[in-house]
């Protein structure tokens, strides 16, 4: 069975847009871990338009299961990477005027950068993961910077779920996963991922961990985050 990890950003965009100290995203990671979740997932941007340092540090301290920071390679990232120490670094693109993450990462035009960000990430005991496009050239470079995971793009198939281009979406994480298999990378897969269009990706048996966050915090201010974490938990479980 795959594993979910849960993205909490958003707890912290609604925080965020009063300014107050409600609602707090570290409790609302407890409560998903206490429902089923196995991961926790921040995305530190340099605007810190959600989540604040403050957030990653206390989340340090309070994760169970595993913690994952999501961030630009920036050399000031790198270093609050470094004095942090999270489980998992997922290193991603990231463009001050974009909404959310608009693609994967080009680690073929930011090879040599990214192999040096790598190797000193790793040399702190921290493990990496690409955020990369289903696209087979892409698995191959991040095979050969030596990251630990890749993630899949699956936003493209997201959003098209109920139109043609899905169909061709889908075909293509299939054929990138299959090619990410047979070097041996571990495979997780996330960004716009829902109750619904995550079936046909439960498909995929090499996928290891679905990242969901948007999703699950929608449903959650309307049942709750515990029951939103736990009806992703069970479609995953059940595998449909």
């Amino acid at each position: 069975m795959a594993r979910l990890a849960v993205n909490v950003d958003h707890v912290a965009t609604i925080r965020q847009a009063r300014g107050t100290a409600e609602p707090d995203p570290v409790t609302a990671a407890a409560l998903a871990e206490l429902a089923g979740a196995e991961g926790i997932i921040v995305h530190l941007r340099e605007d810190a338009r959600h989540i604040q340092k403050r957030d990653l540090i206390l989340l340090r301290k309070t994760v169970k299961t595993k913690l994952n920071l999501e961030m630009a390679a920036t050399e000031e990232m790198i270093n609050i990477a470094k004095e942090v120490k999270p489980d998992l670094v997922t290193l991603v693109p990231e463009r001050r005027e974009e909404l959310t993450t608009e693609e994967g990462l080009n680690v073929k035009s930011k090879k040599e950068y990214l192999s040096n960000v790598i190797k000193d990430l790793k040399a702190n005991e921290i493990k990496v993961s690409l955020f990369i496009n289903p696209d087979p050239i892409h698995i191959k470079v991040a095979k050969d910077l030596n990251a630990d995971y890749i993630e899949i793009h699956t936003g493209f198939f997201c959003d098209n779920y109920n139109n043609k281009r899905g169909e061709t979406e889908l075909e293509k994480i299939k054929e990138a996963v299959k090619v990410a298999s047979e070097l041996g990378l571990t495979i997780n897969a996330g960004h716009g991922i829902n109750y619904y269009n995550i079936k046909p990706l439960l498909k995929i048996k090499e996928i290891e961990e679905f990242s969901i966050g948007h999703s699950i915090i929608a449903r959650a201010v309307i049942v709750g985050i515990e029951r939103a974490v736990r009806e992703m938990y069970e479609i995953i479980n059940r595998g449909f």
